[in-house]
Protein backbone atom coordinates (compact mmCIF):
# COMPACT_ATOMS: atom_id res chain seq x y z
CA UNK A 1 0.00 0.00 0.00
CA UNK A 2 2.61 2.50 0.60
CA UNK A 3 4.36 1.80 -2.83
CA UNK A 4 0.49 2.18 -3.97
CA UNK A 5 0.73 5.38 -2.51
CA UNK A 6 4.25 6.80 -3.44
CA UNK A 7 3.66 6.07 -7.31
CA UNK A 8 -0.03 8.34 -6.73
CA UNK A 9 1.84 10.73 -5.23
CA UNK A 10 4.37 11.02 -7.96
CA UNK A 11 1.66 11.35 -10.63
CA UNK A 12 -0.19 13.57 -8.57
CA UNK A 13 2.85 15.97 -8.19
CA UNK A 14 3.76 15.66 -11.57
CA UNK A 15 -0.30 17.00 -12.10
CA UNK A 16 -0.41 19.45 -9.84
CA UNK A 17 2.80 21.38 -10.91
CA UNK A 18 1.37 21.56 -14.39
CA UNK A 19 -1.79 22.91 -13.05
CA UNK A 20 -0.07 25.27 -10.74
CA UNK A 21 2.31 26.86 -13.55
CA UNK A 22 -0.94 27.59 -15.88
CA UNK A 23 -2.62 29.34 -12.92
CA UNK A 24 0.99 31.16 -11.32
CA UNK A 25 1.55 32.65 -14.81
CA UNK A 26 -2.46 32.84 -15.56
CA UNK A 27 -2.70 31.23 -18.32
CA UNK A 28 -5.47 30.07 -16.31
CA UNK A 29 -7.54 31.89 -14.14
CA UNK A 30 -10.23 31.32 -10.89
CA UNK A 31 -13.39 32.33 -11.21
CA UNK A 32 -14.95 34.66 -8.21
CA UNK A 33 -17.80 33.76 -6.41
CA UNK A 34 -20.36 36.14 -5.51
CA UNK A 35 -19.68 35.72 -1.22
CA UNK A 36 -16.50 35.24 1.21
CA UNK A 37 -14.92 31.61 0.15
CA UNK A 38 -12.62 30.47 3.13
CA UNK A 39 -10.74 26.88 1.49
CA UNK A 40 -9.60 23.86 3.95
CA UNK A 41 -7.30 21.50 2.90
CA UNK A 42 -3.83 19.70 3.20
CA UNK A 43 -0.65 18.94 0.63
CA UNK A 44 -0.64 15.37 1.94
CA UNK A 45 -2.75 12.53 0.76
CA UNK A 46 -5.71 11.40 3.40
CA UNK A 47 -6.99 12.91 6.48
CA UNK A 48 -5.51 15.20 8.42
CA UNK A 49 -8.22 17.02 9.72
CA UNK A 50 -9.87 18.99 7.44
CA UNK A 51 -13.24 17.98 8.18
CA UNK A 52 -13.02 18.95 11.55
CA UNK A 53 -11.80 22.12 10.73
CA UNK A 54 -14.27 22.59 8.54
CA UNK A 55 -16.76 21.92 11.12
CA UNK A 56 -14.85 24.08 13.51
CA UNK A 57 -15.54 27.26 11.01
CA UNK A 58 -18.93 26.66 10.72
CA UNK A 59 -19.74 26.45 14.36
CA UNK A 60 -17.70 29.97 14.58
CA UNK A 61 -19.87 31.81 11.75
CA UNK A 62 -22.90 30.24 13.38
CA UNK A 63 -22.13 32.10 16.64
CA UNK A 64 -21.90 34.81 14.90
CA UNK A 65 -24.89 35.04 13.26
CA UNK A 66 -22.90 34.76 9.75
CA UNK A 67 -24.57 32.17 7.88
CA UNK A 68 -22.43 29.79 6.56
CA UNK A 69 -22.87 27.15 3.84
CA UNK A 70 -20.27 24.41 3.31
CA UNK A 71 -18.76 23.66 -0.08
CA UNK A 72 -18.24 20.08 -0.51
CA UNK A 73 -17.26 17.90 -4.04
CA UNK A 74 -19.09 15.15 -2.16
CA UNK A 75 -16.50 12.37 -2.71
CA UNK A 76 -18.06 8.80 -3.59
CA UNK A 77 -21.20 10.50 -3.47
CA UNK A 78 -24.11 9.46 -6.19
CA UNK A 79 -24.43 13.69 -6.38
CA UNK A 80 -20.68 14.25 -7.21
CA UNK A 81 -21.01 14.90 -10.62
CA UNK A 82 -24.81 16.45 -10.59
CA UNK A 83 -24.49 18.17 -8.06
CA UNK A 84 -27.46 18.96 -4.99
CA UNK A 85 -28.62 20.61 -1.52
CA UNK A 86 -28.36 18.85 0.86
CA UNK A 87 -28.91 20.98 3.60
CA UNK A 88 -30.44 24.64 2.72
CA UNK A 89 -30.26 25.66 6.36
CA UNK A 90 -33.31 24.37 7.75
CA UNK A 91 -33.83 20.77 6.44
CA UNK A 92 -31.58 18.33 5.28
CA UNK A 93 -32.41 17.04 2.17
CA UNK A 94 -30.47 13.69 0.88
CA UNK A 95 -28.61 10.96 2.02
CA UNK A 96 -25.24 9.90 2.85
CA UNK A 97 -25.16 7.66 -0.10
CA UNK A 98 -26.38 10.71 -2.39
CA UNK A 99 -23.90 13.20 -0.56
CA UNK A 100 -20.85 11.23 1.02
CA UNK A 101 -20.48 10.28 4.59
CA UNK A 102 -18.70 13.57 5.31
CA UNK A 103 -21.23 16.44 4.12
CA UNK A 104 -23.73 14.29 5.64
CA UNK A 105 -22.35 13.84 9.51
CA UNK A 106 -21.36 17.59 8.90
CA UNK A 107 -25.03 18.63 8.07
CA UNK A 108 -26.16 16.50 10.94
CA UNK A 109 -23.80 18.39 13.73
CA UNK A 110 -24.94 21.92 12.28
CA UNK A 111 -28.63 21.85 10.88
CA UNK A 112 -28.53 25.68 10.33
CA UNK A 113 -25.84 25.73 7.51
CA UNK A 114 -26.16 24.82 4.26
CA UNK A 115 -24.57 21.98 2.49
CA UNK A 116 -24.09 21.83 -1.25
CA UNK A 117 -22.91 19.48 -3.04
CA UNK A 118 -20.90 18.52 -6.18
CA UNK A 119 -17.76 19.31 -8.38
CA UNK A 120 -18.53 22.56 -9.96
CA UNK A 121 -18.10 24.37 -6.32
CA UNK A 122 -18.50 27.81 -8.02
CA UNK A 123 -22.30 26.51 -9.28
CA UNK A 124 -22.50 25.39 -5.12
CA UNK A 125 -21.24 28.81 -3.89
CA UNK A 126 -23.96 30.77 -6.46
CA UNK A 127 -26.30 28.50 -5.37
CA UNK A 128 -25.74 29.43 -1.43
CA UNK A 129 -25.41 32.80 -2.00
CA UNK A 130 -28.98 33.14 -3.73
CA UNK A 131 -30.24 31.02 -1.02
CA UNK A 132 -29.18 33.90 1.62
CA UNK A 133 -25.58 32.34 2.82
CA UNK A 134 -22.84 35.06 3.68
CA UNK A 135 -19.96 32.52 3.50
CA UNK A 136 -18.62 29.55 1.94
CA UNK A 137 -16.52 26.96 3.52
CA UNK A 138 -14.87 25.01 1.08
CA UNK A 139 -13.72 21.66 2.23
CA UNK A 140 -10.90 20.14 1.19
CA UNK A 141 -10.41 22.94 -1.77
CA UNK A 142 -6.52 23.43 -1.36
CA UNK A 143 -6.08 22.17 -4.55
CA UNK A 144 -9.06 22.73 -6.43
CA UNK A 145 -7.66 26.33 -7.89
CA UNK A 146 -10.59 26.81 -10.15
CA UNK A 147 -12.62 28.85 -8.06
CA UNK A 148 -11.05 32.30 -6.14
CA UNK A 149 -10.63 32.43 -2.58
CA UNK A 150 -10.43 34.74 0.20
CA UNK A 151 -8.49 33.08 2.60
CA UNK A 152 -6.64 29.89 2.11
CA UNK A 153 -6.27 28.05 5.28
CA UNK A 154 -3.69 24.89 5.01
CA UNK A 155 -3.14 22.33 7.96
CA UNK A 156 0.32 21.68 7.93
CA UNK A 157 2.55 18.65 9.03
CA UNK A 158 5.89 19.62 8.42
CA UNK A 159 6.69 15.71 9.66
CA UNK A 160 5.33 14.56 6.16
CA UNK A 161 7.77 14.20 2.96
CA UNK A 162 6.46 11.73 0.93
CA UNK A 163 2.72 10.62 -0.13
CA UNK A 164 1.98 14.27 -0.90
CA UNK A 165 -0.55 15.58 -3.17
CA UNK A 166 1.92 18.33 -4.06
CA UNK A 167 4.87 19.37 -4.02
CA UNK A 168 6.26 21.04 -0.90
CA UNK A 169 6.58 24.14 -2.77
CA UNK A 170 2.67 24.48 -3.39
CA UNK A 171 2.45 25.69 0.30
CA UNK A 172 3.53 29.18 -0.14
CA UNK A 173 -0.18 29.27 -2.01
CA UNK A 174 -1.60 29.14 1.77
CA UNK A 175 -2.49 32.41 3.48
CA UNK A 176 -3.26 30.79 6.97
CA UNK A 177 -1.27 27.49 8.57
CA UNK A 178 -2.39 25.13 11.05
CA UNK A 179 0.15 23.33 13.05
CA UNK A 180 -0.71 20.74 15.80
CA UNK A 181 1.02 21.85 18.97
CA UNK A 182 4.19 19.32 18.68
CA UNK A 183 4.91 21.48 15.64
CA UNK A 184 4.91 24.66 17.31
CA UNK A 185 8.65 25.50 16.45
CA UNK A 186 7.86 24.99 12.85
CA UNK A 187 5.67 28.49 12.50
CA UNK A 188 8.82 30.71 12.80
CA UNK A 189 9.55 28.68 9.42
CA UNK A 190 6.91 29.31 6.95
CA UNK A 191 6.85 30.97 3.93
CA UNK A 192 6.92 34.97 4.05
CA UNK A 193 3.86 36.99 3.82
CA UNK A 194 1.80 33.79 5.64
CA UNK A 195 1.07 33.33 9.02
CA UNK A 196 1.01 30.33 11.72
CA UNK A 197 -1.32 28.85 14.28
CA UNK A 198 -1.15 25.95 16.66
CA UNK A 199 -4.26 23.19 17.09
CA UNK A 200 -5.04 20.31 19.29
CA UNK A 201 -7.56 17.48 18.65
CA UNK A 202 -9.63 17.10 21.37
CA UNK A 203 -11.78 14.16 22.23
CA UNK A 204 -15.58 15.16 23.51
CA UNK A 205 -16.59 12.24 24.38
CA UNK A 206 -18.73 8.62 23.65
CA UNK A 207 -22.07 8.73 21.83
CA UNK A 208 -24.16 6.10 20.79
CA UNK A 209 -26.30 6.16 17.22
CA UNK A 210 -28.97 7.96 18.33
CA UNK A 211 -26.86 10.97 19.34
CA UNK A 212 -26.80 10.16 23.28
CA UNK A 213 -23.75 10.83 25.38
CA UNK A 214 -22.33 7.19 26.73
CA UNK A 215 -20.57 8.04 30.21
CA UNK A 216 -19.12 4.86 30.94
CA UNK A 217 -17.79 1.96 28.33
CA UNK A 218 -17.82 -1.63 29.48
CA UNK A 219 -14.67 -3.02 30.58
CA UNK A 220 -14.09 -4.87 26.74
CA UNK A 221 -14.40 -3.58 23.61
CA UNK A 222 -13.52 -3.65 19.97
CA UNK A 223 -12.98 -0.72 17.48
CA UNK A 224 -13.07 -0.05 13.71
CA UNK A 225 -13.13 2.23 11.05
CA UNK A 226 -13.31 3.22 7.55
CA UNK A 227 -11.01 6.71 7.11
CA UNK A 228 -7.86 7.41 5.81
CA UNK A 229 -5.62 6.98 8.44
CA UNK A 230 -7.01 4.29 10.96
CA UNK A 231 -3.94 4.85 13.08
CA UNK A 232 -4.84 7.89 14.45
CA UNK A 233 -8.21 6.84 15.27
CA UNK A 234 -6.31 4.18 17.56
CA UNK A 235 -3.69 6.14 18.95
CA UNK A 236 -7.14 9.01 19.97
CA UNK A 237 -8.26 5.63 21.87
CA UNK A 238 -5.03 5.17 23.62
CA UNK A 239 -4.97 8.40 24.66
CA UNK A 240 -7.97 8.50 26.48
CA UNK A 241 -7.28 5.18 28.23
CA UNK A 242 -9.18 3.23 26.02
CA UNK A 243 -7.22 0.28 24.59
CA UNK A 244 -10.04 -2.13 22.55
CA UNK A 245 -9.49 -5.96 22.42
CA UNK A 246 -9.04 -5.85 18.37
CA UNK A 247 -9.36 -3.22 15.81
CA UNK A 248 -10.84 -3.84 12.06
CA UNK A 249 -9.50 -1.55 9.63
CA UNK A 250 -11.48 -0.78 6.04
CA UNK A 251 -10.86 1.63 3.13
CA UNK A 252 -11.62 5.20 3.78
CA UNK A 253 -15.41 6.03 2.98
CA UNK A 254 -16.08 2.31 3.48
CA UNK A 255 -19.79 1.86 2.77
CA UNK A 256 -20.12 -1.13 5.24
CA UNK A 257 -21.84 -3.93 3.27
CA UNK A 258 -23.89 -6.62 5.15
CA UNK A 259 -20.97 -8.59 4.79
CA UNK A 260 -18.56 -6.58 6.89
CA UNK A 261 -21.25 -5.97 9.46
CA UNK A 262 -21.60 -9.44 9.94
CA UNK A 263 -17.92 -9.63 10.39
CA UNK A 264 -17.36 -6.79 12.97
CA UNK A 265 -20.29 -8.20 15.10
CA UNK A 266 -18.55 -11.71 15.20
CA UNK A 267 -15.20 -10.11 16.31
CA UNK A 268 -17.77 -9.00 19.30
CA UNK A 269 -18.99 -11.83 19.75
CA UNK A 270 -14.95 -13.49 20.06
CA UNK A 271 -13.71 -10.96 22.16
CA UNK A 272 -16.75 -11.13 24.48
CA UNK A 273 -16.80 -7.42 24.23
CA UNK A 274 -19.82 -5.03 25.52
CA UNK A 275 -19.95 -2.47 22.60
CA UNK A 276 -18.11 -1.90 19.74
CA UNK A 277 -16.08 1.85 18.79
CA UNK A 278 -15.76 3.32 15.59
CA UNK A 279 -15.40 7.57 14.42
CA UNK A 280 -18.43 9.59 13.66
CA UNK A 281 -18.10 9.82 9.85
CA UNK A 282 -18.15 5.74 10.27
CA UNK A 283 -21.46 5.81 12.70
CA UNK A 284 -23.40 7.98 9.94
CA UNK A 285 -23.48 5.06 7.65
CA UNK A 286 -24.63 2.54 10.14
CA UNK A 287 -27.46 4.42 11.55
CA UNK A 288 -30.83 2.13 11.26
CA UNK A 289 -28.82 -0.47 9.75
CA UNK A 290 -27.99 -2.54 13.53
CA UNK A 291 -31.97 -3.98 14.31
CA UNK A 292 -30.30 -7.48 14.90
CA UNK A 293 -27.41 -5.97 17.23
CA UNK A 294 -27.24 -7.36 20.53
CA UNK A 295 -23.87 -5.39 21.19
CA UNK A 296 -24.27 -1.50 21.32
CA UNK A 297 -22.05 0.30 18.52
CA UNK A 298 -20.76 3.68 19.94
CA UNK A 299 -18.92 6.97 17.85
CA UNK A 300 -16.31 9.06 19.20
CA UNK A 301 -16.76 12.79 18.76
CA UNK A 302 -14.18 15.11 18.34
CA UNK A 303 -13.06 18.68 17.77
CA UNK A 304 -10.19 21.12 16.91
CA UNK A 305 -9.07 23.57 19.26
CA UNK A 306 -7.44 26.64 17.56
CA UNK A 307 -5.29 29.80 18.83
CA UNK A 308 -8.12 32.55 19.22
CA UNK A 309 -5.25 34.41 16.60
CA UNK A 310 -6.83 32.51 14.35
CA UNK A 311 -10.34 33.51 14.30
CA UNK A 312 -9.14 37.19 14.52
CA UNK A 313 -7.89 36.66 11.07
CA UNK A 314 -11.05 34.96 9.81
CA UNK A 315 -13.04 37.53 11.05
CA UNK A 316 -10.81 40.19 8.99
CA UNK A 317 -13.24 39.14 5.90
CA UNK A 318 -16.04 40.88 7.40
CA UNK A 319 -15.68 44.40 8.34
CA UNK A 320 -17.20 45.59 12.10
CA UNK A 321 -16.88 41.95 13.43
CA UNK A 322 -14.95 40.56 16.43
Amino acid sequence: MDLLLFVYSCFSRLGSGLKNFLYNKKILRPAEASLPVISTGNISLGGTGKTPLAMNLLKFFLSLEIKPALISRGYKGTWENSGGILSDGEKIKGTWEESGDEPYMIARNFPKAGVFIGKNRLASCRTAQNLGFKVAVLDDGFQHRKLHRNLDILLYDPSERTDLRECSSAKKRAHIFLLEEKHSQEISRLPKGSVGFVYTQTAIGFFDLKDKPVKNLPNKTIAFCGIAHPGRFKSTLNQGNVFPAAFLFFPDHFSYPASSLKKILAKCRKNEAGAALTTEKDAVKLRGRLTDWDIPVYYLKIELKIDEGFYQKVTGLFPGRK
